[in-house]
């Protein structure tokens, strides 16, 4: 049964509050929260303002992904706006190690993403020391796009690689993700789906929450 994370993105933001309830009502295990600065994605999205009050209201785990250039600047500031899982992508730090366990000694459990453009691969040597993978099935940025369905084929690598020296990793998937498409992407190793539209924009959201559950 994987863990089943709605996006925060895809919900209306004039009705947090509400949203922030069904989930809470739901089966999700987290609640997915994209960071966006415009320079690593040409989009911007939110911070302190907006997760602080929702951390009070939230009764699930913040699973912050960071899709910003230089994130070592942030990881403190995203630890006090209440995330548990900090995601931070490959292609946007120098010193990945190094990262890994600044995330790590704050507290929070440590993940990093690769866009579709990168090898999980490249991940062979800091694999031992992480929670969690994400790997992304669109482009980051923007919520809507279509899956890529190279993805299963990366997911079922990764999953081999993991099983050799990280058995527990979490491999978490990200966009396009939708009761259609996460039976397969279980069957390939994940463990983890990040459901934005197909949550949010449902009839009844706690029932794709529930058949993503059972997926």
């Amino acid at each position: 049964m994987p863990i089943v994370a709605p996006s925060l993105l895809a919900a209306d933001f004039t009705k947090l509050g509400e949203a922030m309830e069904m989930i809470n009502r739901s089966e999700a295990d987290w609640l997915h929260v994209d960071v966006m600065d415009g320079v690593f994605v040409p989009n911007i999205s939110f911070g302190e303002p907006v997760m602080k009050p929702l951390k009070k209201i939230c009764k699930k785990p913040f699973d912050v992904h960071l899709m910003v250039v230089d994130p070592d600047r942030y990881l403190q500031y995203f630890k006090d706006c209440g995330a548990d899982i900090l995601t931070v992508h490959y292609e946007a730090c120098t010193h990945l190690h190094r990262t890994i366990g600044a995330i790590k000694e704050l507290g929070m459990k440590a993940a990093v993403s690769l866009n579709p453009h990168t090898s999980v691969s490249l991940l062979e040597d800091v694999l031992p020391e992480l929670d969690m993978v994400l790997i992304m099935s669109v482009n980051p940025g923007f919520g809507g796009q279509k899956f890529i369905e190279n993805t299963y084929a990366k997911v079922a690598k990764l999953r081999a690689m993991a099983d050799k020296v990280n058995p527990n990793l979490i491999i978490e998937i990200d966009g396009g993700v939708n009761l259609e498409n996460a039976p397969k992407l279980v069957a390939a190793g994940a463990n983890a789906l990040v459901a934005g539209n197909a949550v949010f924009k449902a009839e009844n959201p706690e029932a794709v929450i529930a058949g993503l559950k059972k997926a």
